[in-house]
């Protein structure tokens, strides 16, 4: 099964970029011979219908779960992208709900989208106003014209599902655990016991590069900064790991949760000579 598996990812490595340049092609105004067309789309054909036949097998038959059997045939980072897209949709019906996602009961709320609203909406606009010009420049390409459009409105939708994504998933604290949230793509579970400080730091330059350290700003800022006692694991994007020791973030009404997480923290391990 393991060949099999290399085998699917290797045509598929040679038939998607074939495809590609098929679309390109007919965006050029250049249609391919009829063989051609035919053929590629017969080799997409197959290799779907392979994908599905080995996913049944997995699923059926080596009694993986569905997310397992999709993880074996899909290479990570494109599963992971995929399902950051999907959250960012998921996130404005969300948003036209009125519901947020990842809030347990009893959670406290501390919202993180405020400061960085004005420019994602004024970026949504500025996309809106090239997607009207971009249809009427690319009206005598018809072929052309639909796929700029398609990924125009879609750009559109990911702005606004970027700031949907901050509304509806903010950061959270329970009685043991702080969960730090950016937007779809970044979600960091602190336990309680291992913050050593919490302080009210404002900063606006960030060193991406700085050793252990991990930023989350809003709006080009941070306002709190956590020092842990022991390093977290923090997951990018396309899935790699890296262990942080510091974590500097931001909220809507920073001392506000500055002087929960310290409550929190103080229910948690009382100072001694106090009742617990």
């Amino acid at each position: 099964m393991t060949r099999v598996k290399r085998l699917l990812r290797g045509v598929a490595w040679l038939v998607l970029p074939a495809e590609l340049a098929l679309v390109v092609c007919l965006m050029a105004g250049l249609r391919p011979p009829a063989p051609v067309m035919a053929a590629a789309e017969a080799a997409v054909l197959l290799l779907l219908l392979a994908e599905a036949a080995v996913f049944l097998r997995l699923w059926r038959g080596e009694g993986l779960t569905p997310r397992e059997a999709v993880g074996e045939l899909v290479p990570e980072p494109v599963l992971r992208l995929a399902g950051h897209e999907l959250r960012l949709m998921w996130s404005l019906l969300l948003w036209a709900a009125r519901r947020r996602a990842g809030v347990g009961p009893g959670d406290q709320v501390f919202g993180h989208a405020r400061d960085q609203a004005a420019l994602l909406f004024g970026f949504g606009f500025v996309c809106v106003v090239e997607t009207v010009g971009m249809s009427y420049l690319l009206g005598p390409w018809p072929v052309l014209h639909a796929v700029v459009l398609v990924l125009d409105v879609y750009t559109v939708l990911f702005v606004v599902g970027l700031h949907a994504a901050s509304v509806t998933r903010p950061h959270t604290l329970s009685e043991d655990v702080l969960r730090l949230r950016q937007a779809a793509h970044v979600d960091v579970r602190i336990p309680l016991e291992r913050i050593a400080s919490a302080s009210y730091e404002l900063m606006f330059t960030h060193d991406k590069k700085e050793d252990g350290v991990l930023n989350l700003p809003v709006g080009s800022q941070t306002s709190l900064t956590l020092a842990l006692t022991e390093p977290v694991v923090s997951v990018g994007l396309l899935g790699g790991t890296r262990e942080v020791h510091t974590v500097r973030c931001h909220a809507d009404d920073a001392r506000s949760m500055l002087r929960a997480v310290t409550r929190a923290r103080t229910a948690l391990s009382p100072p001694p000579g106090r009742p617990a």
